[in-house]
């Protein structure tokens, strides 16, 4: 097969478009009105959470989230989470993913138009940028103009503004991680550890080039999630939709005016791009589903406002189904909505289910915890008199927040006795120690058996640690090895 040698204006031409920057038009409605009030509850949360209090009794952090690295702690108000309990933070990854799916599987990308941080955070720029630099016309007009001084000082304020917003999200992320006031005055007096600056301006850049010159180009190419959302969905869920049965043909208004008078087909759609101008993330709602269009709404505020102001009904964009509209363009009536069904149905049990599961582990849980590591080398020892020894690393985790006495014993062989080394046991009560408040306790334990005891080369051992206060009990089975 022969080919043809490329003109020279084919070789010209770029292999990609270059990409165009998008300048959000500002729009007034409900949809615009519900993200400013999702966005005022997130940042409120973010950026004050770590100044809310809650008293936990003394020798602990009053701080109400607190994630303590020195101790290995994590604290939610009432909750307080030990390394050991883990499984508590897969617990919530699961619900946070059972939540995506379902919110997926009720309205699209709820997720991407509401609450993603990388939304809210543009959102918030784009809100800056539009008070000190005017609309999307006098944006794009100063833009495209010579650099003035006003010109330069405008951008300097923007920016100036910009930075502070993301030095302060910076500085919010790393007061969850220490006492938040005395962290404040220790960054204000340059006292504080370094990795609190370090991260404090990783957190600035990142916010600074995401929030501030990224944007859509995120949602675009950086996040997995529109990839794996359409692997998801339906034709149940409703998704933000051009509703081209009713917009198509599309024309301006005097056309659609003058065709309807001959008695020919016009649609509602007038061709004003107000769903284009006021997209985050420039996309054309018109052409359909695509990769770009985070479901966030404001192409429904700006196609409601323009059918108000020419008299038409309003919703020729809204949240609806693609069987509905295919089913109003074929003239038969669309089938109901179904919001209710087995996915939604099945991801509200699994989040319930584990939700419970959760909430029941966390009510029933022990608040002392043993765990037992038997010493290696030697596997045991041989006394003089014939009798086996056995190590074991005894460490015992005391959850409360008062001191409280363990008493530890073995059973299981018949003759066993038990020393306890390193652990500071109780003057008077042999086998019984003291654990602080909040602490863990390590220390050995010697386990001695006769050698008659031992019917084999190994034996099952039963090592109990019980609070004597509360009888709290914790039960650990090991091998006992002998000759």
């Amino acid at each position: 097969m022969s080919t043809q040698p490329l003109a020279d204006d084919d070789r010209d031409q770029p292999l990609y478009e270059a990409t165009k920057k998008v300048y959000p038009q500002g729009v007034s409605g409900w949809f615009r009105r519900l993200k400013w009030i999702i966005l005022s509850i997130c940042l409120g949360i973010y950026y004050l959470l770590p100044f809310v209090r809650w008293d936990r009794g003394p020798y602990l952090p009053n701080q109400a989230v607190l994630i303590d690295f020195p101790a290995r702690r994590f604290y939610f108000f009432f909750v307080e989470i030990w390394p050991q309990e883990v499984y508590y933070l897969t617990g919530l990854l699961i619900l946070a993913a059972l939540a995506l799916f379902l919110m997926n599987a009720v309205a699209g990308r709820i997720w991407c138009g509401y609450l993603c941080p990388q939304t809210v955070w543009t959102d918030l720029y784009l809100s800056v940028e539009r008070l000190i630099e005017g609309d999307r016309r006098e944006r794009i007009q100063r833009d495209s103009g010579p650099w003035t001084a006003g010109k330069v000082g405008l951008k300097l304020s923007k920016h100036f503004i910009w930075i502070m917003i993301a030095w302060w999200t910076g500085g919010a992320w790393v007061l969850y991680f220490a006492d938040a006031p005395t962290l404040v005055k220790d960054l204000a007096s340059l006292e504080a550890p370094f990795a609190a600056y370090l991260w404090i301006g990783i957190l600035t850049f990142t916010t600074y080039a995401l929030a501030g010159f990224m944007r859509e180009q995120v949602c675009l190419y950086m996040c997995p999630w529109p990839r794996i959302q359409a692997a998801l969905t339906d034709q149940d869920a409703l998704n933000v939709a051009y509703r081209y049965d009713r917009g198509e043909p599309r024309m301006s208004l005097k056309q659609a005016t003058r065709i309807k008078a001959i008695g020919e087909p016009a649609g509602d759609c007038i061709d004003c791009n107000q769903c284009v101008a006021v997209c985050p993330t420039g996309v054309d709602i018109r052409e359909g589903a695509q990769l770009g269009c985070i479901q966030c709404g404001l192409c429904i505020d700006a196609c409601d406002t323009v059918m108000a102001k020419i008299n038409r009904p309003t919703g020729l964009i809204a949240y609806d189904t693609d069987q509905a509209i295919k089913a109003r363009a074929c003239g038969t009536t669309p089938p109901p909505r179904r919001l209710v069904r087995a996915r939604t149905i099945l991801y509200a049990a699994v989040i319930a289910l584990v939700g419970a599961l959760m909430v029941y582990g966390l009510a029933t849980r022990s608040m002392l915890d043993l765990s037992v590591l038997h010493e290696r080398t030697p596997l045991f020892t041989q006394l003089r008199d014939g009798a086996i020894r056995n190590n074991f690393t005894l460490r015992i985790a005391n959850k409360r927040p008062e001191s409280r006495l363990v008493s530890v014993s073995v059973s299981g062989i018949a003759g066993a006795t038990t020393e306890l080394i390193g652990a500071n046991p109780v003057p008077g009560r042999p086998g019984v120690v003291e654990v602080g408040p909040d602490q863990t306790l390590e220390f050995k334990l010697l386990v001695t058996v006769p050698r008659a005891a031992l019917d084999g080369p190994k034996a099952m051992i039963q090592i109990k640690a019980q609070d004597l206060t509360i009888n709290d009990i914790r039960t650990v089975q090991e091998n006992f090895f002998g000759p």
